[in-house]
């Protein structure tokens, strides 16, 4: 893709094929700076990763760029229009959704009722859902995609309360899927997961639709290295680094404040023992 730049409102510049800026973001609480002169450009297609150590302000950074935060200093560019100041539902319309770390689903439906609820709302049938299931043929075919792309078919019809906690987050970003997003930002996908259910969560992550741009903050680095191209390091609100996987694990700086000490040949093994411990950004 060219690297020629292009002014968007408010003469913010970012490359020309940056679906998403985030422009000298600060956050202040009182006198704690969370995110300092964070800037950070997400590419069209792109799979980026988000790291950095607990207290590193990868969650406020993403609560800047959702809209669930607003910044004491910057601004945030999506797709050419500047959103700093639009609610997160705005931002949801206009292309980019969710997940959060902790799950958030209603417990009595079943994962197929809760996808005709979200296809519908998406598609401005409101409520009546449970109509739009039965006689939408569009909205019973993409309810139906979903399901098989996110491995619940075998639990379509079981409440929500009632799966594995695997599923559940499976079901999460199927509902994020749901919205028809141009910009995905998946908040921890495998946190509380157990390690006898992450397989499945990992390669569906890592399956993906081409054509959606994806931020991915995450603690397992085995999920990071083999998802994301391209990585930023947050360390203390600030941006440390960025680069490919291979330029992040052997960066001495990144070894030294998150992937730790030591590690043989620059891999990253050491690194999902390390930062396993983390649950919080």
């Amino acid at each position: 893709m060219s690297s020629v730049v292009q002014a968007a409102p408010n003469n913010v510049l970012a490359p020309a094929d940056t679906v998403l800026s985030a422009e000298g973001l600060v956050k202040r609480f009182g006198g704690i700076t969370a995110t300092n002169n964070v800037t950070l450009h997400l590419k069209r297609g792109a799979r980026h990763a988000l790291i950095g150590p607990n207290g590193a302000g990868k969650t406020t950074l993403i609560n800047l760029l959702t809209g669930v935060l607003q910044p004491t200093e910057g601004r945030i560019v999506l797709e050419g229009q500047d959103i700093t100041t639009l609610a997160p539902h705005q931002r949801v319309s206009r292309g980019m959704v969710r997940t959060f770390q902790i799950n958030q689903l209603f417990d009595t439906l079943t994962p197929l009722e809760t996808l005709a609820l979200t296809v519908s709302q998406h598609r401005g049938l409101g409520s009546k859902w449970w109509q739009a299931l039965g006689r939408n043929k569009d909205v019973a075919e993409r309810c139906e995609m979903l399901l098989e792309q996110f491995h619940l078919t075998s639990v379509m019809n079981q409440e929500t309360r009632l799966m594995a906690y695997g599923k559940r987050r499976l079901l999460e970003i199927a509902i994020a899927l749901a919205c028809e997003p141009r910009v995905l930002l998946l908040d921890e996908p495998v946190a509380g997961v157990p390690a006898g259910e992450r397989e499945e969560l990992l390669q569906t992550v890592g399956a993906l639709p081409d054509d959606v741009s994806v931020l991915l903050i995450e603690h397992d680095m085995d999920l990071v290295f083999s998802f994301a191209k391209r990585m930023t390091v947050l360390v203390n609100g600030t941006v440390l680094t960025e680069g490919d996987p291979e330029e992040i694990s052997n960066d001495p700086q990144v070894k030294a404040v998150y992937l730790g000490h030591g590690e043989q040949g620059g891999g990253h093994a050491g690194a999902a023992a390390h930062a396993g411990e983390a649950n919080h950004g």
